[in-house]
This record gives C-alpha cells, structure tokens and sequence, in this order.
C-alpha cells in the first residue's frame, strides 16, 4: 500500500484502489475532497454527485466537477458501465433505497467501492449495552434526531445483501482507527472487530 500521508485512512484505501487514469464517479462526494485527491495523485477523470447545494458549490469551488442530484432517483443520465469505478464512500447508510442505489452503482460502473460504518463494531456494541442508549462516536458523530444516517447496517448484513442480489465481492478491507486487517482477529472477526469496511464490487 502507497503511503499517503496526511490523508485520512478511507482516502488513501481508496486512492489505493483505483488505477491511474480510471474514470470515476463519486456518489454523494460531500465537497469533493476525495474526488479532488484522486484527480491530483492518480489523474483520474472524475465527476461527483451531492444533494446538498452548500457542498456542490464547495467543489465547484475546489475546481470538481460535481451535478447536484439526489441519487435515491437513480442514475439514469449515465450509461451502462460508463466509468471504470463508481465510489459510495460513507453515503449507503444515509440513502433511502441503499439496495437501488448498489444496484444502479454497479450497473453505471465496471466496479463499485462501497465503505460504510460497521454498526456491529464491538465499541459500539458495548455502548447500546452499558447505557442504553444510541451511541456517539467519531464514526458515528451524530444523536439519534439529527443523524443522516437512516438505514445503519454491520458487516454481516451487508455480506447477506450482497449474496442475495449475486453480486461478487473483489476485495473487502477492514478498518480500525490506524490499523487495515493487520492482525488476524481483525482479519478472522471483521464484524465484531472493524469499525469501517471498504468493498470492491462487481457484477
């Protein structure tokens, strides 16, 4: 793995992933950092889409070409697999229909990259059980009235949809604060072990 310093560690799994000069679409790309990264370090030919007007003015403004769209309604303006990677870094969770959203990613790309919180992480876990409450944390920053994130999944929910829908799994990478799969009981128990997961897809 290349070392990117200064980049948080989803971006630089990402920026890992994808080949020099792919084309990429970044679904729900916030203010279009991790586009704006891949464009500078991997010459990517990239292009975003963001709901919210603020953040869609941001990378306007950071020089990345974004739509404003809403991407529960599909992706209909794109054609079957028009870019090589098509990215949903930490949006599933937040979407309405994750599974139309999944299905139109893979059909616009010839690989999807899906990374999301992992609900069952065990921290997370213990939290609901010695308070009671819904947990607050850096991966999961929001109270339970004002979080976006409307459809919160684990590892294993996510390895049932996949094989439900036939779609295959390239790679999976699993996150915990500084460390990627660097020991075996991360590698062995990502569901109960892993605070983030990172999957390559394909159809």
């Amino acid at each position: 793995m290349e070392n990117n310093r200064g980049l948080h560690l989803n971006y630089s799994i990402i920026l890992n992933i994808i080949e020099e000069n792919s084309t990429v679409l970044d679904l729900g790309c916030g203010d279009g950092t991790l586009l704006k990264t891949l464009i500078e370090k991997k010459h990517v030919k990239g292009k975003g889409i963001e709901i919210n007007q603020d953040s869609v003015i941001s990378c306007l403004e950071n020089g990345v070409c974004t739509i404003q769209g809403d991407i529960d309604e599909g992706l209909t303006q794109f054609s079957d697999k028009e870019y090589d990677y098509v990215v949903l870094n930490r949006t599933v969770q937040a979407t309405e229909h994750p599974d139309f959203v999944i299905k139109e990613m893979l059909r616009v790309g010839k690989k999807g990259i899906v990374s999301f919180p992992n609900f069952a992480y065990w921290k997370v876990r213990f939290d609901l059980l010695l308070n009671g409450k819904m947990p607050v944390s850096k991966m999961l920053p929001y109270e339970w009235y004002n979080t976006p994130n409307i459809h919160l999944l684990t590892i294993n929910d996510f390895f049932e949809f996949v094989k439900n829908n036939n779609i295959k799994i390239l790679d999976s990478i699993y996150l915990n604060h500084s460390q990627v799969r660097k020991n075996k009981i991360l590698r062995l128990f990502p569901n109960l072990f892993a605070e983030e997961a990172v999957f390559i897809l394909s159809t």
